[in-house]
């Protein structure tokens, strides 16, 4: 049997990338320190220290540089960091720097006493208040940062104990109620990323992926698959990156000999780490795959994801409860769901003001985002499953004013294991307004 395995060769970039990712937390990094230490360009330098950065490896800080800090896990997404918060409220750090990687758990609006503070204020809080200098060091004493609002300075005796506590003194020019809004409105928008799945999320820690290259043969595949069970390989290149994909299916009929170049599928369909579960999903379902590989930056292999995979989580994502709503969730809200006599599926709800243009009727992106969920809601309930959208052909879309109340009825006309075919029609006072046809390929649950 042929020992087939990954090929770890390195560029200078990716050698750069995990020196950085070897560096201690809180370890400085410039351009001319890490061009000296792996002799390398100060431009290649540059370029993979802006990599790392965008990984979430090293983060510039004002004041002190660039700083190796610890990659933000996924499952603490919608933990903000002081010096996220820096970012939100266009703060100017006045003390405590070194602190600014540590994570907010809460946030505390210092509008009473400074005594009355106390049952208030916890470890790892940020207090929000004024140019208060006592509240400042009650809320660091107990282990707060602070985040003083209207642009105002603090004492240098303040800044000194934030200092010595680690803890962040912020400044920012807005009002207490406009940063508390800021601050929300970025954890709301944190739960919503926290709900969408990625493929990182799901993909086994990184360890040895059954590969072949193009100059192996059918032989050998048939003996990688008796080995690893599997039906399916990427094909790489000598420097591990992804040049094609190949299937038992191809080898039906290939003699021994026969190389793999000339049996896989050139230039396959690959995704990347932050690649969208539900986009990948979409991908394998349109494209009719059953194996997408995942790879880095530089088409390099990382590991690979099956169709069965990535639906079963898909599922599994959709029977857990919401966190966080999207626009869509919003708009959708509004919408109960009802049968006419003889038993078929409508909704009817009410045009909203967060629902129109400024002409005061529905803009046309509302009512199409209604007239697809409608259309989904009732293949799901037909056939139990999810679809993605091929096609959506709007006949027309009437005007429709604030405060109506309007019905959809969709229908479905066609549906099969694999594929739908939806009309979805929308009534005011019993005259339509809107109408649209949807084709879908449908994934059983």
């Amino acid at each position: 049997m042929t020992n087939i395995s990954q090929d770890d060769s390195l560029t200078k970039h990716e050698q750069i990338l995990r020196y950085i990712e070897s560096l201690k937390v809180g370890n400085k990094i410039s351009v001319r320190k890490i061009a000296k230490d792996m002799e390398v360009s100060e431009g290649t330098a540059y370029r993979a220290i802006k990599e790392a950065e965008n990984q979430g490896l090293v983060s510039t800080k004002e004041r002190i540089g660039t700083v190796r800090v610890e990659k933000k896990q996924r499952n603490n997404i919608d933990k903000l960091t002081f010096a996220e918060v820096v970012n939100i409220v266009d703060g100017v750090v006045l003390g405590g720097a070194q602190g600014l990687e540590k994570t907010l758990n809460k946030f505390v609006i210092g509008a009473m006493q400074e005594e009355a503070m106390i049952r208030y204020i916890e470890e790892g809080n940020l207090l929000i208040v004024g140019n208060r200098e006592k509240a400042h060091i009650f809320a660091l004493q107990l282990g707060a940062a602070v985040l003083i609002t209207g642009g105002f300075d603090t004492s240098d005796e303040v800044k000194l104990l934030a200092n010595k506590m680690g803890l962040p003194i912020i400044s920012s020019s807005y009002d207490t109620f406009t940063v508390a809004s800021m601050i929300n409105r970025a954890i709301y928008d944190r739960l919503i990323k926290k709900k969408i799945m990625l493929v990182e999320d799901i993909l086994p820690s990184r360890g040895q992926v059954s590969t072949l290259k193009s100059s192996h043969t059918a032989q050998d595949m048939r003996e990688l698959i008796e080995s690893s069970g599997h039906s399916r390989f990427p094909v790489v290149d000598e420097w591990n990156r992804v040049v094609g994909v190949v299937t038992s299916k191809d080898m039906l009929g290939a003699p021994a000999e026969q190389t793999i170049d000339k049996l896989m599928t050139r230039n396959p369909l690959t995704v990347y780490m932050q690649t969208s579960l539900a986009s990948a999903a979409h991908l394998m379902v349109w494209e009719g795959i059953e194996l997408l590989p995942v790879v880095d930056a530089n088409r390099k292999l990382i590991g690979v994801i099956s169709r069965k995979d990535v639906l079963k989580v898909m599922q599994y994502v959709q029977r857990q409860p919401q966190v966080g709503e999207t626009f869509e969730d919003l708009i959708w809200a509004g919408f109960e769901e009802y049968r006419d006599e003889e038993g078929r599926l409508y909704f009817r709800g009410t045009v909203t003001p967060q629902m129109t243009n400024h002409l005061g009727s529905v803009s046309a992106g509302v009512l199409t985002t209604l007239l697809k969920q409608s259309a989904v809601r009732a293949v799901h309930e037909s056939k139990k499953g999810d679809m993605v959208i091929d096609n959506m052909s709007t006949y027309f879309l009437h005007p429709v004013q604030i405060e109506s109340q309007i019905e959809i009825r969709p229908q479905i006309i066609e549906i099969s294991r694999k594929f739908g075919k939806v009309d979805v029609e929308m009534f005011y006072n019993g005259q339509i307004v809107a109408k649209a046809m949807l084709t879908a390929q449908v994934f059983d649950q």
